[in-house]
């Protein structure tokens, strides 16, 4: 379960009126089976949504978890997973976790808002930081678009770091013990023609947690049967990438091989937010693809955001290799992102 479901199933919990404890993975060393930010939130019943380690040490957590629900206490626990525990899960060899359980009641109005100010967030795709002081237990939820005052700068810095690349941080700041844990929107792949490679791109894609999104006005190559699990639009490529709000979560591929779809697409795509911007085709076509930008009145700096031919250089043949190497490619620009590249 996704980070941002386990908050969403929180939330419902405490409106349906259930006590709940939280438990986030706040530190790991050597091999550990969940990385940093994994949750599991746990009800009077013991009912329980998500994983902080992968079975290793599920039901100790659960048990800590119902009594810190009696106690209302924050605690932290520490875990040692075993070579033979860590086999069990697919490890190589065992680790150790520190895990962070703390309560919250439907009526426990403080700790209840700052789930619903995450769900908001995300409901409005926006990101958000949550913050938490394990040494006072106080937590609150951070927008690294607000002005903050010099005190909260080096906290906000590192929210901004987490929001880029995708990583809670465990920090000391002032003394005291910080667990930074982003709250991004989805990652976005827009596709611009249903082709082969397109195929295996979304495919790719789709496992790497992207909601994909195939742009085709050709109904014949845009179809649910070749593109499954992926949103099919069919408007044509600038009006659809116009309506669907380009932001910095967003990548984005042209794959025709057709001007009259790949560069509405691009008119648009460079001059959005979006982190990756690629476009299939050989060097012959890629300077020519750059002569008609150069017409339609685009600088130098603007088309270097483009990469083509598309994917990274690994000697890519079949359409199966050259969409691992665009999704490679996709990813390298993802954590290597600077927001002021975009347009």
């Amino acid at each position: 379960m996704a980070t941002e479901d386990i908050i969403t199933t929180a939330n419902r919990w405490l409106e349906e009126g259930r006590n709940i404890a939280l438990a986030t993975v706040v530190e790991t060393w050597g091999s550990a089976p969940c990385p940093r930010g994994s949750q599991l939130v746990v009800d009077t019943g013991s009912h329980f949504e998500g994983s902080v380690s992968g079975g290793c040490v599920e039901t100790a957590v659960i048990s800590e978890a119902l009594d810190v629900i009696k106690t209302r206490q924050p605690r932290m626990l520490e875990f040692g997973v075993t070579n033979d525990m860590a086999w069990e899960v697919g490890l190589a060899c065992g680790g150790q976790i520190k895990v962070y359980v703390e309560s919250i009641e439907p009526d426990q109005l403080p700790r209840r808002a700052l789930l619903e100010q995450i769900n908001g967030y995300l409901g409005e795709n926006k990101p958000c930081v949550l913050i938490r002081n394990l040494d006072t237990h106080d937590s609150y939820v951070m927008n690294p678009g607000l002005h903050v005052t010099a005190q909260d700068a080096e906290l906000h810095d590192c929210a901004v770091n987490a929001l880029t690349n995708d990583r809670c941080f465990h920090r000391q700041f002032q003394g005291q013990d910080y667990f930074i844990q982003p709250f991004n929107p989805p990652l976005r792949l827009i596709i611009i023609g249903a082709v082969h490679i397109g195929q295996y791109l979304a495919a790719s894609a789709l496992s790497c947690g992207y909601e994909v999104i195939m742009v085709d006005p050709r109904q014949a190559f845009a179809s649910e049967e070749r593109f499954p699990g992926v949103t099919i639009n069919r408007d044509w490529p600038d009006v659809a990438l116009t309506n669907l709000g380009i932001d910095s979560r967003t990548a984005i591929t042209t794959l025709t091989h057709d001007p009259k779809l790949d560069d509405p697409a691009l008119n648009v795509a460079l001059r959005s937010q979006a982190f990756y911007i690629g476009a299939l085709g050989s060097r012959k076509t890629q300077a020519a693809r750059v002569k008609r930008l150069e017409r339609a009145g685009f600088k130098q700096a603007e088309i270097a955001r483009l990469d083509a031919p598309i994917g990274l250089d690994i000697g890519a043949q079949s359409p199966a290799e050259i969409a691992i190497s665009v999704m490679a490619q996709i990813t390298d620009s993802l954590r290597n992102f600077s927001p002021d590249k975009g347009g």
